[in-house]
């Protein structure tokens, strides 16, 4: 399972685990566990959001990484 590194506009980076894939919705970048990590679609499973207005770098990550996770209530 892949995960993505988040830079956001306040420079602080966050960390988006067991995410495939990620893609704009509205005023959202979401985050989506895919299961084959393949493309979003009607099975994918959301993992997190974040406001798209307040995200500055996207990038691919491995899990070892050690920066703060972000997770959804």
């Amino acid at each position: 399972m892949a995960c993505f590194e988040v830079t956001l506009r306040d420079r602080t980076t966050e960390q988006v685990g067991d995410a495939d894939a990620y893609q704009q919705e509205g005023p959202m970048t979401t985050f989506f566990r895919t299961g084959d990590g393949g493309r979003v679609d009607s099975w994918s499973t959301r993992v997190a959001s974040v406001r798209t207005a307040d995200v500055l770098l996207i990038r691919r990550a491995t899990e070892a990484e050690p920066v703060s996770v972000l997770r959804t209530a």
